[in-house]
């Protein structure tokens, strides 16, 4: 199978140095992260570790054999679209006007955004949905003036089987 984007869910212990050791071997193996996420799981001991990279199917039996390596890898599973939920949060800072102040909080209203912050000249919008969702409102968007952006890097987790 060709070059396509990879999700691998990673768990660790909750340890310092284990992100960076964990990243290390992507670097080494040749592959850029292309999105990033780490946080403490319901076990404040262990942390999920979900990356996306592209790659080909070589590349996900090399990094579960040099993840398998480190001390601190409990578990490494490619989380495959259809058997795992997948979401992605961004904020969109805005400068409002007064000519796309109207087609700000229409578009807010259409995609079901959320306005966390609002002043007269500037709102902040949080989007939450997969990363086609985030994607097309970032698109619909860039016309009316987007500042700036931050983005979560994509959560998955894998759906449990019967």
């Amino acid at each position: 199978m060709g070059i396509r984007e990879r999700i691998i869910e990673i768990l660790v212990n909750n340890k310092p140095g284990v992100l960076s050791r964990v990243a290390g071997v992507f670097g080494r193996l040749g592959y850029n992260i292309e999105s990033l996420c780490v946080a403490e799981t319901i076990s404040p001991e262990i942390s999920r570790i979900t990356s996306i990279t592209n790659a080909d199917s070589d590349f996900i039996d090399k990094v579960k054999k040099q993840l398998g390596r480190l001390v601190d890898v409990i578990e490494v599973v490619e989380l495959v679209p259809g058997q795992s939920a997948q979401r992605e949060m961004i904020l969109i800072g805005i400068n409002l006007d007064k000519k796309n102040r109207q087609e700000v909080a229409q578009t807010v209203s259409m995609f079901d955004c959320k306005i966390i912050s609002m002043r007269n000249d500037y709102c902040i919008i949080q989007v939450a949905g997969s990363r086609e969702d985030v994607e097309t409102v970032i698109n619909f968007l860039r016309p009316l003036g987007i500042d700036k952006i931050a983005r979560t890097g994509v959560l998955a987790l894998q759906q449990i089987k019967d």
